[in-house]
């Protein structure tokens, strides 16, 4: 017969373990949902500002590859136009010794010794004998000028035929650059897509912006609260200087367009190329190319209103100083052109402009 025995049952020890771990179970997945929204928030922050900044960094190098392909675009049409030029100089050259060869041919080629015994009238003889020779040199003279334009050509066509190897190796690595900001700049949308408007704001910045707007003057100028025309201190160095920050105060609001150089949205250095271009200065397009556009200045107590900021360890963000420890610039996709605090970037070195 079989037996029939009770389950033993878990001792109390057991018993206080197992409901220990399901509480903690319990309490971990109530920790986990309702984790802490603005730890959240600062983590997506952390992670869009270095997605923008790695879109900045290749943007800048997408202008400088955009800079040379415009440049190679324009020596390529100038050198094939001089390619061409010469070809139909070479062209007339040899229409010209075909014509003194034809005309030597009709002279015929007879000793002159036995041609002038037998001519009637020894006077043309000697006339036609003379234009003989005088076309002989002349055709030499030809041939040495259709060997030094062919010399020429060849030389030309082989530069032309190097800029158009070197103009399309710029597009593709222009092409590269492209995918690569459109990438990133997708992958930061992405992160932003989590966010409500609001939090979307306070990542980018703009409501900073936004809160210091309001008045007649706010709406003029876009500035922020911490307004740097307030302070009346400084005044720039240069009448250019101050042209060039007048106008890009005028185009505050305008937004960030990675590649662009205005008038109606730009990106870091498309903003004071174009506001400096304004004044009658002009700079290179790219922002560590504009490092060098003047004189250095390292200490932030010197700089005036109008000169050029440069920030980050490779140079890749420029903006103009506006006084009272503020930039004006153009920060970033998704945010408009606006003042801001210095010290929100690291600064490397200002540059007045010559």
């Amino acid at each position: 017969m079989a037996s029939h025995r009770r389950p033993k049952q878990p001792g109390r020890t057991r018993v206080t373990v197992l409901t220990a771990t399901a509480a903690a179970a319990v309490a971990l997945s109530a920790q986990a949902a309702h984790a802490d929204p603005q730890a959240s928030k600062q983590d997506v922050k952390s992670k869009v500002d270095k997605l923008y900044e790695e879109a900045e960094q290749a943007t800048e190098k997408y202008n400088g590859a955009k800079e040379k392909q415009d440049k190679l675009d324009k020596q390529v049409g100038d050198l094939q136009d001089k390619v061409a030029r010469g070809q139909e100089e070479l062209n007339k050259l040899r229409n010209s010794l075909g014509s003194m060869a034809t005309a030597q041919y009709r002279t015929g080629s007879i000793d002159p010794a036995l041609q002038l015994l037998l001519s009637s009238d020894p006077d043309s003889y000697l006339e036609r004998a003379s234009t003989l020779d005088q076309l002989t040199t002349k055709q030499a003279e030809t041939l040495r000028q259709i060997a030094g334009k062919q010399r020429t050509l060849k030389q030309e066509r082989q530069e032309a035929a190097d800029k158009l190897a070197d103009l399309e190796s710029t597009r593709k690595a222009l092409g590269d650059k492209k995918k690569e900001i459109q990438g990133k700049l997708s992958d930061a949308q992405e992160l932003l897509n989590t966010l409500t408007a609001k939090e979307k704001a306070e990542v980018t910045g703009e409501d900073k912006a936004q809160e210091g707007k309001g008045g007649d003057r706010a709406d003029r100028s876009g500035g922020s609260r911490t307004d740097p025309g307030d302070q009346g201190k400084l005044v720039p160095e240069s009448q250019r200087a101050g042209g060039a920050l007048g106008a890009a105060q005028g185009k505050i609001g305008s937004p960030y367009v990675w590649g662009a150089t205005g008038p109606s949205s730009f990106d870091c250095s498309g903003l004071t190329s174009w506001a400096y271009a304004q004044a009658g200065v002009t700079l290179p397009r790219m922002s560590q190319d504009q490092a060098n556009a003047g004189t250095r200045i390292y200490d932030q107590g010197s700089l005036k209103p109008g000169d050029l900021v440069i920030f980050y360890g490779d140079l890749h963000h420029v903006g103009l100083y506006a006084g009272n420890g503020q930039v004006l610039h153009a920060p970033k996709p998704g945010a408009n052109v606006r003042y801001e605090a210095m010290g929100n970037m690291p600064f490397q070195f200002g540059v007045r402009v010559g």
